[in-house]
C-alpha cells in the first residue's frame, strides 16, 4: 500500500474518505471530535504539500435522501477551526464538481453526507466514478468504515491507477496496532470482551482462544454463559439458542488452555433505570424479576487482578450499563486497571473503538492507553481475519 510519505501531493487535488460521524447534541454540536482530531495529520500532510482537499464522510444513516439532522454542515465550523481556515461546503456530492475544480492548494472542501444517496451503501460504480472526479489521487483515512464495500470506502478507489492510490495516516496506524496485538503480543495477553451479544463476538472470541493467555467476559453476554451452565438468570439478557455455543467455548478455551474467566457476581436491580433498587448476587442465582447490569464486586476484584499481570490487553465492549453511574462501576475499575497496567508496567493496551473508546473518553482515561481505535466493526473484522474492501482497493495493483 502507498503511504502519505510516499507521495508528494504539490498541485494535487486529493478526494480524502474520512470518518466523521461524530455523535452530535440536539443543537447540533459535537459532543465527541476524537474522529475529527484523529484525520487532521493526514489532512494536513497534503496541504502542506502544497495540495487540496476534497473531505467524503457519512453521518449517521439516514433512510431515504437528505435529512438535515444528518448533514455535514453541521460540522464546518468545527473542521474551519481544526484546519486554521474556512473549510468550503458542497451541499450535493454529484453537483460539487465546478467547487472541487476551483479549489487552490492548500484549500479544503467538505462534501454533503454520501450516504444521502442509496447508490453509496449499494457500492455502485456509476456513482462511484462520479464522486472521482473530484481530484486527482484517492486517500483513504477512514478506517472506521473500511469493512464496508461502499462506493466512497472501496469502489473510487478503482478510479484512480494504482500509484493515486494512498492510504492515510490513521488507517495505517490502526492497521500496525492490530497487527501489534495480533502477531507480536507480549505475554501474559488478556483480552476482555464485553457488550450485549454472543453472537456479536463469536468470530473474534474463537480467534483470540488461539492467541491468549486470558479471555475475560463480561457485559450481557455472561448471562448467556450463566444459564447455559444451569444458572438462573432473572430477567438478564439471554440468546437462548447461544447457549450451547457458549458451553462449546468454555470447552475450547480449556482444550486450549486459556483462562476463560466469567463473572461470578454482578450488581442486579429490579428495573433498567439508574435509580432502580439495587443488590449484589452470584452470578448464576439472579431471582425472578431482577436483571444484571454490571460486574458485581467478587468479579470486578478476579478481572482486575489478571489484567493488571498484563503486558498486552486487547478491550471490546463495556462490562455493564455504563451510561448509567449505578451501573458504571465494572467498566471504570476495567478502564483505570487498563490505564495503570499501561503506565506503570508497560503493557501495551488497545481499546477496540464502539463503546469501549467512548467509555475510555467519558471516564478520562484517553490518554492513558496505548491506542484506542476509531473503529469498532472494522476492527473485529480484521482481527477476525476477514479481508477488508477498504484496504483491498488500497492494495490492487
Amino acid at each position: 500500500m502507498k503511504t502519505l510519505d510516499q507521495y508528494n501531493f504539490a498541485g494535487k487535488r486529493a478526494v480524502v474518505r474520512v470518518d466523521f460521524n461524530v455523535p452530535l447534541a440536539k443543537d447540533f454540536t459535537i459532543t465527541d471530535d476524537t474522529r475529527i482530531r484523529a484525520a487532521t495529520p493526514t489532512i494536513k500532510k497534503i496541504l502542506a504539500d502544497g495540495g487540496s482537499v476534497v473531505l467524503f464522510s457519512h453521518l449517521g444513516r439516514p433512510k431515504s435522501g437528505p435529512e438535515d439532522k444528518f448533514s455535514l454542515r453541521h460540522i464546518v465550523s468545527r473542521l474551519s477551526q481544526e484546519y486554521g481556515q474556512e473549510v468550503q461546503f458542497a451541499d450535493d456530492a454529484l453537483k460539487a464538481e465546478e467547487q472541487a475544480e476551483n479549489l487552490q492548494p492548500g484549500q479544503v472542501l467538505l462534501v454533503e453526507n454520501v450516504r444521502f444517496y442509496k447508490e453509496e451503501e449499494e457500492g455502485d460504480a456509476d456513482f462511484a466514478a462520479k464522486l472521482a472526479k473530484l481530484g486527482d489521487v484517492y486517500v483513504n483515512d477512514a478506517f472506521g468504515t473500511a469493512h464496508r464495500r461502499h462506493a466512497s470506502t472501496a469502489v473510487m478507489a478503482e478510479s484512480f491507477a494504482a500509484a493515486d492510490r494512498v492510504g492515510g495516516y490513521l488507517l495505517l496506524s490502526e492497521l500496525d496496532n492490530a497487527k501489534k496485538v495480533l502477531e507480536q503480543a507480549e505475554r501474559p495477553f488478556t483480552a476482555i470482551m464485553g457488550g450485549a451479544k454472543i453472537s456479536d463476538k463469536i468470530l473474534i472470541i474463537e480467534k483470540l482462544l488461539d492467541k491468549v493467555d486470558n479471555l475475560l467476559i463480561g457485559g450481557g453476554m455472561a448471562y448467556t454463559f450463566a444459564k447455559a451452565q444451569g444458572g438462573s438468570i432473572g430477567s438478564s439478557l439471554l440468546e437462548e439458542d447461544k447457549m450451547p455455543l457458549a458451553l462449546e467455548l468454555i470447552e475450547k478455551a480449556k482444550a486450549k488452555g486459556v483462562n476463560l474467566l466469567l463473572p461470578t457476581d454482578s450488581l442486579i436491580a429490579n428495573k433498567f433505570a439508574n435509580d432502580a433498587e439495587t443488590k449484589v448476587a452470584a452470578n448464576d442465582q439472579i431471582p425472578d424479576g431482577w436483571l444484571g447490569l454490571d460486574l458485581g464486586p467478587d468479579s470486578i476484584k478476579a478481572f482486575t487482578e489478571v489484567i493488571s499481570k498484563s503486558k498486552t490487553i486487547l478491550w471490546n465492549g463495556p462490562m455493564g450499563v455504563f451510561e448509567l453511574p449505578t451501573f458504571a462501576k465494572g467498566t471504570t475499575a476495567v478502564a483505570q486497571t487498563i490505564a495503570d497496567a499501561t503506565r506503570e508496567s508497560g503493557a501495551f493496551s488497545l481499546i477496540g473503538g464502539g463503546d469501549s473508546a467512548a467509555a475510555v473518553n467519558q471516564l478520562g482515561f484517553a490518554d492513558q492507553v496505548s491506542y484506542i481505535s476509531t473503529g469498532g466493526g472494522a476492527l473485529l473484522e480484521y482481527m477476525e481475519g476477514k479481508e477488508l474492501p477498504g484496504v483491498a482497493a488500497l492494495e490492487a495493483k
